[in-house]
């Protein structure tokens, strides 16, 4: 009987045993999936947080905000509201949380000031966005959370806070959607671990504070799974995670009820069942035992004489399976006798030889392990080493040695980190690819800072290579950390040069005691090679970027060379041109004068072509200059570029309208006009060419139509007036990077025949006059925007053009003109005796001279001469000296193309009493002659 108990009873035991095992690893199973259950919840709770700064975001970035149009914005968000936060308010605060407007509130309604700073201190602290703990709302007075992201100015800096107030239903919301077991207990948690949102009694338990225990562990711990008791009193079985990078907690609670009632009913099952074959097993035992004892107590008495070294025949029991037994027992016992003594012979001698060969082989095997381990960190170092040294940049060089360890080393988690001696802090530089997934739990991701404390990592950066064979033992928070992703040893190993610690090697494992002392040799080791690699790839970078800082100031070197090669090749041309124009200009300006009955259509196209005879006189004159810096005697007036941009849009509407629409080409013309733009200092003249030049760019670069847009901006700047920004922008067929660098360059273009190179030059030698800042953006086949930015002047810095009044007369005079251009000679006389002048005139230096000598003799004399200066045989210079000679009093005035940059370069002709220059205007004209001869009276 004893034998069924035995027997039964262990059953039974086991039984109950294996079904309490089955039910602890339902119950660690629940708490596994509760918990990922949490993690899922979490992402959802950061993708709701995400969702919501996102279009924050993108509502800091309205351009009504930017341009401080409140009520613009405020409309704006408004709509924000009741699109995709309704319930929500919107709010923007300065950085002591005084509210500026508010959408729960009627515009013009007071509005108090935020108590709760803390995250607008981060945001303006950090440019990132920040979500707050629960508080009561000021205006709502119900539990709210704030959502508060980064207004920036144009210069980068921060102005402003716009901040949201969710409803908290939005998390209630995001619980429902999981399809949780309504008897779950669901709670979100803020920072300081209170209830965000909760699915039970959420009316009681919003804004107070997690149970004692659930909060310390949330507080000390990124996730857990404990039992603990609910708010309700209900003993749960409780999971939580946190919500990175906002710190909330999610957490779940399941009834330990549910989790107990299978496990107590299979119990009871499996104790009625072995009741009953324990009962049944009595009742057939008793009946079996009589039949037995019998042959069994013969059995026992054998075995005891067999124990006593006792020999004895073996008598009939009465029970065949018992005599048979017997026998065996008898024949058996005669033959352990016999090879026992033989066995224990052969094993006296065995032992002995196999305790030699055992002590042998360990040493063997030893000696064979560490010399194979040896050779292997030998070789990998060398390959290591190797690769390493065929590399230049850090990038690569790093990639090497953390994908190295990991595959050949190995090790569980590897990465390189640099050490900041000023912040006290490692900023992790590269993540082996493996590790890439244990780094981000372990809030070690690529350009993560890590703080230096008084533990392993103190001794590293001291050049000490440190070994934690086990850190869970350790207390020290970067032990700690990597505890927390499962590892348990790690290495910290120097990365130094010149006794300088500028790095951190890190090699960690999941097991404790992971690393022998010929790995740690190794790794110190291997840190060497890589401290001296990246150096020699520093000092390859900074030589590498010493001869590209050399070639860039070559290239501005020849570029400038250029400039001025151009420049003194074009103050040649200058003079032909200036004379081409001289009579257009004297005939233009004497009909606009002496003809007042011109149609006011005739009129205004007179006065156009004046315009651009003035502007191209302008640019005839800075073709020698462009690549100056603006001269210091050049006058400044102020200059309006709204008007003058509407000025070039009329003159160039042929261009970027007509001649297209005839290719059956549409360009669309738009233009941005910065309202109440102040003047500049300028010349309108070179300010318009440069525009027009920017235009005719871009329209060649649309030569399937497109939109052109004319911009003016203003950009403020803390430190002084600012700037005024003028672009022009198409959406053409763009630059590549090497055309965009040299575009600037003359001569240089991309329209082959039709081109000339010298547009943008012109562009960049107007701003440089200007102090203006010359910006290219062009990618190929999305546009080119030219932008230039010029500085907003102080008021006392320009000078306004006075209006145009007209000068004083000078009296009827007697003049010799003398000049090898017959067009100019004919339109300069016409326009002097228009003014009642008595003109004689001269075709060459000589004939002058010889005019001016007849006229002396005969008693005759010239008011003033007025002379050429590059003519043929005999120039201007001799014909001043002559006139001079023959009667120091006569005035000689020198028109000439050269004029402006004689005057500019302080190299007037000696005997020359006014220069002025070609294409001649009357008014200066009229001024020289009553300033040398006196006005009419």
């Amino acid at each position: 009987m004893m034998l069924v108990v035995a027997s039964v009873i262990p059953l039974v035991g086991f039984t109950l045993v294996r079904e309490y095992l089955d039910y602890q690893k339902a119950v660690t199973s629940s708490g596994q999936k509760t918990l990922e259950l949490t993690r899922s919840l979490s992402l959802a709770v950061e993708k709701e947080l995400q969702a919501r700064i996102a279009v924050l975001q993108v509502l800091a970035l309205s351009r009504p905000l930017r341009d401080g149009d409140l009520e613009g914005f405020r409309a704006q968000a408004d709509a924000v509201v009741a699109q995709q936060f309704p319930g929500s308010n919107i709010l923007l605060l300065r950085d002591d949380g005084q509210q500026i407007f508010n959408t729960l509130l009627p515009q013009g309604a007071p509005l108090p000031a935020r108590k709760n700073l803390e995250t607008i201190k981060a945001v303006f602290a950090t440019g990132r966005p920040a979500v707050s703990d629960t508080f009561v709302g000021l205006v709502s007075r119900r539990y709210v959370i704030a959502i508060d992201v980064p207004v920036r100015r144009a210069d980068g800096t921060i102005s402003h806070v716009l901040s949201v107030n969710p409803q908290i239903d939005a998390f209630d919301q995001v619980i429902r959607s999981q399809r949780l077991p309504e008897s779950w207990l669901i709670s979100i948690f803020d920072r300081q671990g209170a209830n965000v949102a909760r699915n039970l009694n959420p009316e009681r338990f919003i804004g107070q504070k997690a149970v004692p225990l659930l909060r310390e562990r949330m507080l000390s711990k990124p996730e857990d799974i404990f039992e603990t008791t609910s708010r309700e009193g209900i003993r749960v079985l409780t999971a939580f995670t946190r919500v990175e990078p906002f710190g909330w907690t999610v957490a779940m609670g399941v009834p330990v009820a549910e989790l107990t009632a299978p496990a107590i009913n299979a119990a009871l099952r499996t104790l009625v069942a072995g009741g009953a074959v324990l009962s049944l097993g009595l009742v057939l035992a008793a009946v079996l035992t009589r039949q037995i004892t019998g042959p069994m107590a013969m059995l026992r008495h054998l075995a005891t004489a067999a124990n006593r070294r006792e020999i004895l025949n073996p008598p009939a029991t009465g029970l065949n399976e018992a005599d048979e037994v017997v026998q065996a027992l008898y024949l058996s016992e005669m033959a352990r006798r016999q090879s026992e003594q033989e066995v224990r012979d052969r094993s006296d001698e065995l032992e002995s030889t196999n305790r030699a060969l055992e002590a042998e082989v360990d040493v063997r095997q030893k000696a064979e392990q560490k010399a194979r381990a040896q050779l292997g960190h030998l070789y990998l170092l060398h390959q290591i080493t190797r690769a390493i040294g065929e590399r230049q940049d850090l990038n690569s060089i790093f990639q090497v040695v953390v994908r190295s360890l990991e595959d050949q080393l190995p090790v569980d988690f590897t990465c390189l980190c640099f050490h900041d001696a000023v912040d006290h802090t490692l900023t992790v530089r590269r993540v082996g690819i493996k590790s890439s997934a244990l780094a981000l739990e372990l809030a070690m991701p690529e350009r993560a800072r890590i703080d230096i404390d008084e533990n392993g990592l103190s001794r590293c950066v001291l050049g000490q290579l440190v070994h934690e064979p086990d850190i869970g033992q350790s207390t020290a928070p970067f032990p700690q950390r990597l505890a927390q992703g499962g590892l348990r040893s790690v290495v910290l190993a120097p990365l130094q040069v010149e006794s300088r610690v500028f790095g951190v090697l890190v090699a960690a494992r999941a097991s404790a005691q992971g690393f022998s002392s010929g790995e740690c040799e190794f790794l110190r080791q291997l840190s060497e090679h890589v401290a001296l690699a990246v150096h020699q790839a520093q000092l390859y970078g900074a030589l590498q970027q010493a001869y590209q800082d050399l070639q860039q100031t070559q290239q501005a070197v020849m570029q400038q060379e250029r400039l001025r090669a151009l420049g003194q090749m074009a103050s040649g041309i200058a003079h032909d041109i200036n004379n081409a124009l001289s009579p257009v200009a004297l005939y233009t300006q004497s009909l606009l004068e002496t003809e007042p009955d011109l149609s006011v259509r005739a009129r205004g196209y007179i006065e156009t072509i004046q315009r651009a005879i003035e502007d191209v006189a302008q640019t005839v004159a800075r073709m020698r200059e462009f690549y100056r810096q603006r001269e210091p005697q050049l006058e400044l007036v102020a200059v309006h570029l709204n008007p003058l941009v509407q000025q070039v849009i009329d003159l160039t509407r042929a261009r970027w309208n007509d001649t297209p629409q005839q290719r059956g080409v549409v360009i669309a013309l738009r233009t941005e006009l910065a309202v109440d733009a102040p003047p500049i200092a300028g010349v309108e003249s070179e300010i318009r060419e440069a525009l027009t030049n920017l235009i005719f760019n871009a329209v060649d670069a649309l030569p399937n139509g497109g939109t052109l847009t004319l911009r003016t901006r203003l950009v403020r700047e803390d430190s002084g007036p600012g700037e005024i920004l003028l672009e022009v922008s198409d959406d053409g067929v763009g630059m590549d990077e090497e055309t965009r660098r040299r575009c600037q360059e003359p001569f240089f273009t991309t329209k082959g025949e039709r081109g000339t190179g010298l547009g943008l030059a012109m562009v960049y030698g107007v701003a440089r006059r200007h102090g203006a800042e010359v910006d290219i953006v062009s990618a190929v086949g999305t546009g080119t925007t030219v932008g230039l930015s010029f500085p907003i002047p102080d008021k006392t810095a320009t000078t306004t053009a006075a209006p145009d009044a007209r000068p004083a007369m000078p009296p009827r005079l007697r003049l010799l003109l003398i000049d090898d251009d017959p067009l100019l000679l004919k339109s300069l006389r016409d326009t002097l005796e228009a003014d009642g002048h008595v003109i004689v005139t001269a075709n060459d230096g000589g004939a002058g001279i010889e005019a001016f000598r007849a006229a002396c003799d005969r008693g005759e004399t010239f008011a003033a001469v007025i002379t050429d200066l590059g003519m043929p045989n005999i120039d201007g210079r001799r014909v001043a000296t002559a006139v001079k000679n023959a009667s120091p009093a006569t005035p000689v005035i020198m028109l000439t193309g050269w004029g402006k940059r004689l005057i500019s370069d302080d190299e007037i002709p000696p005997h020359v009493d006014h220069l002025l220059s070609k294409p001649p205007k009357l008014r200066e004209l009229r001024e020289t002659l009553a300033a040398c001869c006196g006005p009419a009276r």
